[in-house]
C-alpha cells in the first residue's frame, strides 16, 4: 500500500501534470507506479503528454518528500482517497478537474446520499446569520452532511450551526491538514474531526496562498448534491463557487435580500440571471431536491407494486441494494450493458419508482 500511495503522491507533484493529465494516465495504465515506469517514448506518443510531459516524468526524484508526506499521513491518521479508490467522493467524479489525490481526516461519508454546500461573505449581516442558522437547524434529523470552506463568516457559521444541530459537516481547506485557516477556528476544526471532517487536495506544508482557494472552491462545487449561497457581493468567492457548481450540473440556490443590501448583490445578482433557484427555507430545499420523506414513502409503496423486473433491470437493481447509491459511469462497469440497455432500464425503474435520479448523474434505490 505504501508503495502505491509513494507513487500516487509523486505522480501529483510532477511538472506539468495536473489532475486531467494523472487521471488521463491513470485511465490508461491502471496505476500511477506504472506510469512512472513507463518507456519515454509511450508516455510522449499519448494524446495530451508529449514531450515536456514526458520528460517531466522520467525526471521526477523527489520521492524523499513523497516518503515524509505518508510518515504525515500515518502520524494524523489521515486517509488518502486516490481517484480510483472506493472511498473517493463519486459526484466529483463527474467533474473533469476533480483532484486526482484528496487528503482527509474525519469520520463523515463523503458518499452519502444527501450533501449540501453552503458557502457566502465573510462580512455578514445579522440577516445572513440569521438564515444560515435557520435553515441548517431545520435540516437536523434529516441525515444531511453539510459541507463549506471553514472560513470566517458564512462558512464558520454553517459548520458552527450543523455541529449544535447533531449533523455531520465536512470542512474543504486550501492548504495542507498541518494548519488551520484562519487560525482561530482551530477548535472548530477540531470538532469537525470528530463529527464530520476536514478535507483538503494540497499536502503538508502547503500554505492558504491566494491561488489555492480556486481550487478549493473546485471541491466545495462538486462533492454536494447542492449549493447554497447566503449573503455574497458581486464579486468573490461565493459567486465563483456557483458558477462552478452550475458548470457542473449542480443545484444551486440562493437566499434573496433587499435590493438595497450590498451584500445581497451576488444572490440577486444569480437569481435574477437563472443561475440559482431562489430559496428561504429548509422546507423548501427538501421540496425541490425531492428529500421529503412523504416522496420516500411514496416510492417505497410503488416499488412494493412492481415485482417482476427484466434481466437488465435487475442488474441495475442488484448493484444498487448492494451500493445504496452509484454514478452512471460505476453502472456501466459493473452491469456491462449497452447504452440504449442501460437508458432503458433506468428509464423503467425511474417510472416505477424503484431508483432515483440524484443531481450529478448518480442513482439510488429509494
Amino acid at each position: 500500500m505504501n508503495n502505491d500511495l509513494l507513487y500516487r503522491i509523486a505522480l501529483t507533484r510532477v511538472p506539468h501534470i495536473g489532475d486531467i493529465h494523472a487521471k488521463s494516465l491513470i485511465n490508461i495504465y491502471g496505476d500511477a507506479e506504472t506510469i512512472f515506469k513507463a518507456p519515454k517514448k509511450e508516455l510522449e506518443n499519448i494524446e495530451g503528454i508529449g514531450t515536456v510531459r514526458a520528460s517531466s516524468i522520467k525526471k521526477f526524484r523527489e520521492f524523499m518528500y513523497c516518503e515524509e508526506e505518508i510518515a504525515f499521513i500515518h502520524q494524523y491518521r489521515i486517509q488518502p482517497l486516490f481517484i480510483n479508490d472506493p472511498a473517493y467522493p463519486k459526484r466529483l467524479l463527474n467533474c473533469y478537474d476533480s483532484p486526482a489525490l484528496l487528503y482527509y481526516r474525519g469520520n463523515a461519508d463523503l458518499n452519502t446520499q444527501k450533501i449540501i454546500a453552503i458557502v457566502g461573505t465573510r462580512n455578514h449581516t445579522d440577516y445572513g446569520k440569521q438564515v444560515c442558522e435557520k435553515l441548517v437547524e431545520e435540516l437536523s434529523g434529516e441525515n444531511i452532511l453539510v459541507v463549506s470552506g471553514l472560513a470566517f463568516g458564512i462558512d464558520s457559521i454553517a459548520h458552527k450551526t450543523a455541529l449544535k444541530n447533531n449533523l455531520l459537516t465536512v470542512g474543504v481547506l486550501a492548504h495542507g491538514l498541518d494548519r488551520i485557516y484562519p487560525h482561530q477556528n482551530k477548535s472548530l476544526a477540531r470538532q469537525m474531526t470528530e463529527q464530520g471532517g476536514l478535507l483538503t487536495d494540497f499536502s503538508s506544508g502547503s500554505k492558504p496562498d491566494k491561488q489555492n482557494f480556486p481550487k478549493r472552491n473546485r471541491i466545495v462545487a462538486g462533492i454536494c448534491d447542492a449549493l447554497i449561497v447566503i449573503e455574497s457581493g458581486k464579486k468573490g468567492g461565493s459567486l465563483i463557487t456557483a458558477e462552478l457548481a452550475n458548470g457542473y450540473n449542480k443545484d444551486v440556490f440562493a437566499v434573496p435580500g433587499r435590493s438595497t443590501d450590498l451584500k445581497s448583490e451576488g444572490c440577486n445578482y444569480l437569481i435574477r440571471s437563472n443561475k440559482a433557484s431562489l430559496i428561504t427555507s429548509a422546507d423548501e430545499l427538501l421540496q425541490m431536491m425531492n428529500w421529503k420523506v412523504e416522496h420516500r414513502k411514496k416510492a417505497v409503496q410503488q416499488k412494493q407494486l412492481f415485482i417482476e423486473l427484466s434481466a437488465d433491470e435487475k442488474k441495475v437493481v442488484d448493484i444498487l441494494r448492494e451500493r445504496g447509491h452509484c454514478s452512471i459511469d460505476e453502472l456501466f462497469t459493473k452491469a456491462g450493458l449497452s447504452s440504449s440497455s442501460m437508458a432503458a432500464a433506468l428509464l423503467n425503474l425511474e417510472m416505477q419508482g424503484i431508483i432515483h435520479a440524484l443531481p450529478g448523474r448518480i442513482y439510488r434505490m429509494d
